[in-house]
């Protein structure tokens, strides 16, 4: 009788409308990238493209901060894989242009 371990982890991904969380047994070593793709996330939603995913764990991205990317960073019992969408719009563009709409605003309440 063989004695594998797996351990359990998520896999979320949301939408504006709808979050889809999906939890797996894995075996250990199994990375968040091999999570992702088990899940059946990209099948259900074509836009999710795993190799070009942006994964992260419990709010810090994955290849960044120290971190191990999605394809070598081996997950951990209740880890949280997180598919991160792209932004709409640059952070600094919008805090820019609320910044210029802000100041014609005063600008034209004192003429």
């Amino acid at each position: 009788m063989t004695d594998i371990k797996t351990i359990a982890v998520e896999v979320v991904y949301a939408l504006p409308h709808e979050q889809r969380l999906i939890r797996l047994l894995v075996k250990p070593g199994t990375t968040a990238l091999e999570a992702l793709v088990r899940s059946g996330i990209p099948e259900e939603y074509p836009e999710v493209d795993p190799a070009g995913a942006r994964l992260g764990i419990f709010g810090q991205a994955l290849g960044t901060k120290g971190l191990a990317p999605a394809d070598q960073y081996v997950l951990q019992p209740g880890d949280r894989v997180e598919v991160y969408r792209p932004l709409i719009a640059d952070p600094k563009e919008a805090r820019k242009q609320r910044a210029e709409k802000a100041k014609r605003q005063a600008q034209q309440q004192q003429q």
